[in-house]
């Protein structure tokens, strides 16, 4: 084994100091996720309990087998817009009758579980982890359909919600709807085309229209039971497979349906006798550690091993060229008994040598099928013009290439700066990493607040010199403040995590669980790299 040593100092001022403002920060990320758990308030979610129905994590909880973990998804989706935070659905991954499933789950005491723009993006972000991993969909259904003041930045971009379950039947990956109330308008597609649908008597309504609509448009009189009720769709209709009671028992049949699928993950666990290995060892060193080591000043470098020793199985981590391109670490561990090979910022700033490490490791793991993570740090691209003639363009360009046309599995963490084109090169969001999450201390942008406002000021002065006239430095100091301002919020993982740039952030003591049930995931489906399948690479 090679152990990594740690040289970290967990009683030092800067570690302290370090730790207090990581805890300040995981404290304003808890208020922020409580507004997710608390739904549409507690008016609602009195009115939804003497109704007798049970919350969304409620069903969420009954659905799991006991005492397994539930990784939500997007848990801030909607922060900072007009909508509430977690965008009315719940979405995660968890164990189902021993099958790894992507579930999601309306919640109806907001605005009766309709889907606002951000709803739309959440489970359009879920349908895509369970087609990329394999996994089988369960969709907790109790929806009005579409909020329809929102409904021109919904409905042609809906479509897609009903396309993908398509898609992930036509792929042989199960799809399952529980409806535990309204599935209406747009919304009866789900049933609709899920390869199994579970309805509850008298609580399910499904139907294409409701009886005012109906009444509207054909005079017809009708009422909900007779329209679209379970008991119409068990006997008459068809739509329904199983006719449940109330709801424990929908949940029970939804569980029975998991049992009978057949399905198989394409890589046994690793330990399992199917797959032979040394079982995982929890790291060396302790996580809670963790919350120090990333500075409050993202211009302060670290010692991403430090991290990488906290999370790794054994803490054994074996380097790849560690005196080459130092500023990023690259090597090969095991994480809950699964290979990874690790790419990790070190000083920030990725320079050709970097670049060109990058490109030969990615393909490395692309010939033994291993899956990547990438763990950030960069605030990009180095510049000036000793590195532009020494061909940063065309190297950064090698390492984007082989980003971009790697196979296996990607995870991101954002632990500090990810920032322009290293943000790219690292696999952000824009380079489909099967899973990308973010450390509260994380920040993401073009560049930092005051290069950028710099970068402004610098060319308003210049403009101003080539017409001649007076620099104002007061407008101007004003304007660098006010840009800064703008860019230092729109960086921070809150903003990011709201318009859903990464899939959750999350606690620094959490990473090794967080990356585990990903990596557990990701081997439902087949692990396999790129044979050649690379762009030219300009050497």
């Amino acid at each position: 084994m090679t152990v990594l040593a740690s040289t970290l100092d967990s009683a030092s001022p800067d570690h302290t100091a370090h730790r207090e403002a990581m805890l300040a920060r995981l404290g304003a990320l808890d208020a922020e996720h409580a507004k997710a758990l608390a739904g549409g308030g507690e008016k609602y979610t009195a009115r939804h309990r003497e109704r007798g129905k049970l919350l969304a994590r409620e069903r969420i909880e009954l659905l799991l087998d006991p005492d397994t973990p539930f990784l939500e998804l997007s848990p801030l989706a909607a922060w900072g817009s007009d909508h509430p935070v977690g965008a009315s659905v719940v979405t995660g991954i968890g164990t189902v009758e021993g099958v790894e499933c992507l579930v999601t789950a309306n919640d109806p005491t907001v605005r009766g579980g309709a889907s606002n723009p951000w709803t739309l993006k959440k489970v359009l972000r879920a349908n895509e982890i369970a087609l990329a991993n394999r996994l089988p969909l369960i969709s907790l259904v109790e929806s009005g359909g579409a909020d329809l003041p929102s409904q021109k930045e919904i409905f042609i971009p809906g479509g897609a919600l009903f396309r993908d379950l398509t898609r992930l039947s036509a792929a042989g990956i199960p799809t399952i709807a529980v409806v535990f109330g309204n599935s209406t308008a747009g919304g009866a597609y789900v049933p609709g085309m899920s390869d199994h649908t579970v309805m509850i008597k008298e609580r399910s309504k499904v139907f294409l229209g409701g009886p005012p609509l109906v009444k509207m448009a054909t005079g017809e009189e009708s009422d909900d039971e007779s329209l679209g009720g379970a008991e119409m769709h068990a006997r008459t209709s068809g739509l329904a497979d199983h006719y449940a009671l109330d709801e424990y028992d929908a949940l029970r049949h939804a569980r029975r349906i998991v049992a009978r699928l057949n399905h198989r993950k394409a890589h046994p666990a690793p330990g399992s006798p199917a797959a032979p290995a040394a079982p995982a060892e929890a790291p060396v060193y302790d996580e809670e550690e963790l919350l120090g080591i990333v500075p409050e000043d993202l211009k302060t470098p670290f010692d991403p091993r430090e991290v990488i020793a906290r999370i790794v199985d054994g803490s054994d981590f074996d380097e790849f060229k560690p005196l080459y391109g130092p500023s990023l670490v690259t090597g090969w561990a095991r994480l809950h008994g699964h290979p990874v090979g690790v790419l990790a910022n070190a000083q920030g700033v990725l320079f050709s040598a970097e670049s060109q490490k990058a490109a030969q490791f990615i393909q490395l793991a692309n010939q033994r099928d291993i899956p990547l993570l990438f763990l950030h740090n960069t605030t990009g691209y180095m510049v000036g013009r000793e590195y532009e003639q020494g061909g940063i363009i065309k190297h950064g360009a090698m390492m984007i290439n082989a980003v971009s046309n790697s196979k296996v599995p990607h995870l991101s963490v954002l632990m500090g700066a990810s920032y322009g084109a290293g943000h790219y090169g690292m696999c952000g969001r824009a380079y489909d990493p099967r899973f990308l999450f973010a450390w509260p201390s994380a920040k993401s942008a073009v560049m930092g607040p005051q290069q950028l406002a710099g970068v402004l000021s610098i060319v308003a002065r210049a403009s101003a010199a080539a017409k001649g006239r007076d620099y104002d430095e007061e407008a101007d100091a004003g304007l660098r403040a006010m840009v800064e301002q703008q860019i230092e919020t729109e960086s921070l993982p809150m903003f990011l995590s709201g318009r859903l740039y990464d899939d959750g952030v999350i606690d620094p003591r959490d990473t090794r669980t967080v990356l585990g049930l990903c990596l557990s995931a990701i081997h439902t489906a087949p692990v396999e790299g790129a044979r050649g399948g690379f762009g030219v690479f300009r050497m």
